[in-house]
């Protein structure tokens, strides 16, 4: 069930359960009598507070809560061992886990080297201070080393498999590999060649409020509906994330535009659920006489951040 749930569903859960247990903390130290421990728990849930305002707002990126929530995972853990409180020990690997799913994996790893100083400056018990650092590098490594094994596995999976791994569309590499041979084919044989340039502006907002599923069926929906109307010979490519390019060897300007409209024409006939007829936004590069094949890509790809941001 919270599989289903889209990513902004799970971030509003995560800081509800978050905001609900140090404000459950809170009330628990000041039923103990413990007033001088009483302060940090009580800021970090005013923190947590306003990051659960700041998600919910419209103007603001997801970043700046997401900040707000990491920051008051180290003071919540700071405060503990500094207090030394019982068991705080055991708390040392939750903002560790949180900086290695709230941030890039990359900065997340320099975050927790950075704060190894700050652990050994705690006031600790001494039989706590010799395995410190043995046990966080332990957790660093813990959590470092499965998204680089993942990184490895899917860097195999796109040297073996050609495609996309979301949808059946070829691989950006494979793409540029594809797309370099009939480039230099079309000036070796004096032949015409065409990139269609295809973004699709509904994706982000379909993964973000009805989930991956969604993601998945938009992006489905957007090559069946190329390849069922393109030449055997046409390659469709993904080119980022929200981009594709469908390369024409053999086509001249004119023959790319009536592509174009044959394409509008079918992508506006096709209708999904959640989010409505499909849309997309397609612009036509071809290469320019004595044009560099580094050039021309470089052509595409400000073609396609231009159709991003119209």
């Amino acid at each position: 069930m919270i599989k289903s749930l889209p990513p902004r569903a799970l971030m509003t859960l995560a800081y509800v359960i978050c905001l609900l247990i140090t404000t459950c903390y809170t009330f628990w130290l000041y039923a103990m009598g413990h007033y001088r421990e009483l302060m940090v728990p009580l800021f970090v849930s005013l923190l947590l507070v306003t990051a659960l305002l700041l998600h919910y707002g419209q103007t603001f990126t997801p970043y700046g809560p997401r900040a707000i929530l990491l920051i008051s995972a180290y003071i919540s853990v700071s405060s503990a061992l500094y207090f030394g409180l019982t068991n705080a020990m055991i708390w040392l690997g939750l903002p560790m886990a949180a900086a290695f799913v709230l941030l890039p994996h990359v900065s997340a790893l320099a975050l927790n080297l950075l704060f190894i100083p700050l652990w050994w400056l705690l006031p600790m018990s001494d039989h706590a201070l010799y395995p410190l650092p043995l046990g966080y590098l332990a957790l660093i490594l813990m959590f470092a080393l499965p998204p680089w094994e993942i990184a490895r596995r899917h860097a195999l999976l796109r040297a073996s498999d050609p495609h996309d791994s979301e949808c059946n569309a070829y691989h950006i590499d494979t793409l540029k590999e594809r797309l370099n041979s009939e480039f230099q084919r079309a000036a070796l044989l004096d032949k015409r060649l065409a990139v269609l340039v295809l973004h699709l502006p509904q994706l982000d907002m379909a993964e973000e409020q009805f989930g991956s599923r969604a993601k998945r069926a938009l992006l489905e929906a957007l090559c069946s509906e190329v390849n069922s109307r393109c030449r055997d010979h046409d390659l469709l490519g993904r080119a980022n994330e929200a981009s594709f390019w469908l390369v024409l060897p053999d086509t001249s300007e004119s023959g790319a535009l009536l592509v174009r409209e044959r394409l509008y024409r079918a992508l506006s006939r096709r209708v999904l659920i959640e989010t409505g007829p499909l849309e997309a936004r397609i612009g036509v590069c071809l290469p320019r006489p004595s044009e560099r094949f580094d050039r021309y890509v470089q052509r595409l790809e400000n073609l396609s951040r231009t159709l991003y941001r119209a």
